[in-house]
């Protein structure tokens, strides 16, 4: 089965979901070849009762441009959550293809999208795990890519060490690692990591 990476970013006012709320979430769907087939992206209205953690807070204050970018016209997570699976689910009906999470780092984006598809899509709280989209391992982790690729130590593999090839051409923003639009950063990601991958498949031959 041949597969499509959906890279993904979200924007959040805290570290862990429940507690704290996804702002944005941003996807962009690449097929093997790099080919972009679509894009998802929306804004979340807080979960009732959640906090704010400060220390997240006082990096949107130095940034309130994106904050608001990341706030303005924000939707039910009940409603933004359906379509994001209808948008997923369609994409794999059409490619007949294996959806894989693809994100930098994953250790936030994914626990914020996986809880947020179980919590606000009830079909997914009645079926097996397994059932629900990127369970079970179904997620790549960008920098732990490119640690194996490059055979480097994890901490030699943040993007300021990595080959500045890697990055031109990925967006208008080259200049701008990180533009904190959840849309704008998950094309950005996915353009890096396609050029990883082509390079990584190029060397085996």
């Amino acid at each position: 089965m041949t597969e499509i990476y959906i890279s993904t970013d979200v924007e959040t006012d805290g570290p862990i979901p429940g507690e704290y709320s996804m702002l944005s979430l941003g996807s962009v769907a690449f097929d093997q070849k790099g080919k972009i087939l679509g894009n998802f992206y929306k804004k979340l209205k807080k979960l009732k009762n959640a906090k704010q953690h400060p220390k997240t807070m006082e990096f949107w204050k130095e940034n309130l441009e994106d904050y608001k970018e990341a706030t303005k016209n924000a939707q039910s997570p009940t409603k933004v959550m359906k379509e994001y699976v209808g948008w997923l689910e369609e994409l794999k009906r059409k490619t007949k293809s294996q959806l894989i999470f693809l994100s930098w780092p994953l250790c936030l984006d994914y626990p914020f999208v996986f809880w947020y598809m179980v919590k606000f899509v009830k079909k997914f709280q009645k079926i097996p795990p397994f059932e629900i989209p990127f369970s079970f391992g179904q997620g790549i982790d960008t920098k732990t890519f490119a640690m194996a690729h490059l055979k480097r130590p994890y901490q030699e593999c943040s993007d300021s060490k990595l080959p500045k090839k890697w990055f031109k051409g990925t967006t208008s923003l080259d200049k701008k690692w990180k533009s904190h639009n959840a849309l704008d950063d998950a094309l950005r990601e996915g353009k890096i990591f396609i050029k990883m991958l082509k390079e990584n498949q190029e060397s085996k031959k």
